[in-house]
Parts: C-alpha cells; sequence; structure tokens
C-alpha cells in the first residue's frame, strides 16, 4: 500500500530523535514506502471550503544531529492526502481547538489521526472521568471552598491545570500545607479554566505507568519512577523509565477503555495508571512508543500503521478509494 502522509508536527528540528513518537512513526511509515509531507500548525489553512497547508517533502534517518531532510515548500490540499497525523504537542488550548475544526472537514476522504472531532471532545484529564471506578477522588472546578473541602476530606491533594501537559503547574498539597491560598491565586492569574484537584496516592513513589493502547488494545507498558524530591514522574523532568509487565488491574482499566477508545477512532492513545488507579487519558499526541521498544516491548510504530492500514482498506461511506 503506497500512501501520502501528512504529519503535521511541532518544529522536527527540535525533536529528540532517541525518544519522540512522531519520529518513530514517520521512520516506519518512510520504511512502507509512504511518501511523507511535513508541516506546521502554522502552515494549516483553511481557504473558503479547501483545507490546505504549506508542505514540504520530508525524509528522515535514525541519525542524530542529521535526522531529517525537507523539500522545498508548495501548497498541498490535504484532501489528497491518504492519512494526515495530528502530531503537535499540546497545550490544548483555542489554536489547537482550531486546528481540530479545520482538519475535521477533510474526513472522511482523508483519515485524520487521532480524529479531529474525538480529541476535541475527550480532554485529557475531563475524558478519562467518564469511567466510573477507575479514577482516585477527583474534582474539577474553579470553586476554592471546593477545593478547600476536598483537602479537608482527603488530607493529601495533587493539583494541576485543566489543560496542562508534561508534568507543568502539578503541585503536591498536604493538609497542613499554607501556600494553597498562593498556589490557586496563581492559577487565576496564569489559567481561566477550572483546575483539576485528585487525592494524592502514594503508589506513585513507586512509579507512574504509562500503557500504549493501540486500537483499543493494549501492546505494553513501562514504568516512569520520579527522581528523588519530585512528585512528578515525567522523563522529561528527571523521571526514570523502567520495564514492567501489565497487571490483571491494568488489564481490567485497558479492557474497560479501549472499546471506547477504538470507536472514536482514537488508534493511539496512552494512559497513566499509578497503583491501582488510572489519572489520564492522552490522545492529543501521545508518547512512549520508543521506550516500550527499547524494553523489548512490542513495535509500536508498526502496531499504529497496520491499524491505520486496516481502517484504509474498508473505506468510510463516502470516502475515496485507495
Amino acid at each position: 500500500m503506497t500512501l501520502a502522509v501528512a504529519i503535521q508536527m511541532d518544529p522536527i528540528e527540535r525533536i529528540d530523535i532517541a525518544a519522540d513518537s512522531t519520529f518513530a512513526l514517520a521512520l516506519e511509515a518512510q520504511a512502507r514506502g509512504y511518501a511523507l509531507y511535513y508541516y506546521g500548525p502554522r502552515d494549516l489553512t483553511l481557504r473558503d471550503s479547501e483545507v490546505v497547508a504549506r508542505v514540504r517533502p520530508l525524509q528522515v534517518r535514525n541519525v542524530r544531529g542529521d535526522h531529517y531532510s525537507l523539500g522545498a515548500p508548495s501548497l498541498y490540499g490535504l484532501a489528497d492526502a491518504d492519512v494526515v497525523l495530528m502530531r503537535q504537542d499540546p497545550p490544548f488550548d483555542m489554536a489547537y481547538i482550531t486546528a481540530t475544526h479545520i482538519l475535521e472537514r477533510v474526513q472522511p476522504g482523508t483519515l485524520v489521526i487521532n480524529d479531529p472531532f474525538q480529541v476535541r471532545n475527550a480532554p485529557e484529564k475531563l475524558f478519562v472521568m467518564q469511567f466510573e471506578g477507575l479514577m482516585p477522588a477527583t474534582v474539577v472546578t474553579s470553586d476554592r471552598e471546593e477545593i478547600r473541602a476536598f483537602r479537608d476530606r482527603h488530607r493529601d491533594i495533587v493539583l494541576k491545570p485543566l489543560y496542562g501537559n508534561g508534568g507543568a503547574g502539578v503541585f503536591r498539597l498536604k493538609r497542613d500545607d499554607e501556600n494553597l491560598n498562593a498556589v490557586l491565586e496563581m492559577f487565576t492569574v496564569f489559567y481561566r479554566e477550572p483546575v483539576i484537584v485528585q487525592r494524592y496516592v502514594p503508589e506513585v513513589r513507586k512509579g507512574d505507568k504509562r500503557i500504549i493502547i493501540v486500537d483499543g488494545e493494549p501492546i505494553g507498558g513501562f514504568n516512569r519512577v520520579p527522581a528523588s524530591g519530585e512528585a512528578r514522574a515525567n522523563l522529561h523532568i528527571g523521571g526514570r523509565a523502567e520495564p514492567i509487565e501489565l497487571s490483571a488491574r491494568d488489564r481490567e482499566i485497558c479492557a474497560a477503555i479501549g472499546p471506547e477508545l477504538k470507536r472514536r477512532g482514537l488508534i493511539f492513545a496512552g494512559i497513566d495508571v499509578i497503583g491501582n488507579y488510572l489519572t489520564e487519558i492522552n490522545v492529543t499526541s501521545p508518547t512512549g512508543i520508543q521506550e516500550l521498544k527499547r524494553f523489548g516491548g512490542s513495535d509500536g510504530a508498526a502496531l499504529i500503521w497496520n491499524a491505520i492500514e486496516s481502517r484504509l482498506k474498508t473505506p468510510a461511506k463516502g470516502a475515496k478509494s485507495r
């Protein structure tokens, strides 16, 4: 199968090729003989009823410091692409939401991964609340009294921005911590949205699992252990990755959410599990397939492209034939 693949992503010159999932997807696509076109979110245009992007032909190679080549830029109608990968990182702000509205217009003739309509309607920290019995105690609110009452009940809480990412703006506040008012004031200055507050799960000291789900099925995971003195396990702020086997509880969580992810066309998802609790479902620009493969696990990039090819072989009504 020969495909034209347009990749909407952040600046390719800045990525870490040893960790970046988009780079792994591009390498696998190129190995399959697909034609790759690169563009950034600001290169996307809705022109009357046509969606175009100023793209550059892309070649990738697994060579640090020399990992890509770009051809000359040109305007390209995304309706002519077989697949668009929407892979820029959050924040999940109005610019991101606008991009989902624009990309939605090329469907169903062009397959957009992940489905932009569903991404827009599955904010990562809100979507997870759809699944009862999987999360620690959680509230989403701007009401300071509600937050204080929540801390009084649970005594040890984590407070974070509703649409943040990468561990930014995450605070652990114990019952006697005097910084709650200052933290809430800071959030009022920097964010217009409510905050999400969860009961602190002490098992995070043993790690925060990232489990990769492809087309509704778990393909494996790894553990991210926080650095000493740190409550966050994100790898880019010092967390350490280590291999794991999925537990019975992990598989129970995946079985509960997997069918809904598949139904929504969220082919590539990464979920976060601490102890026995699901804390996030990442669908905007999930990561982790390189770490999984490095620990001897599944080849996530290959499985994702297999799932995409499978969908292209059975196009939705009105889609162009392949």
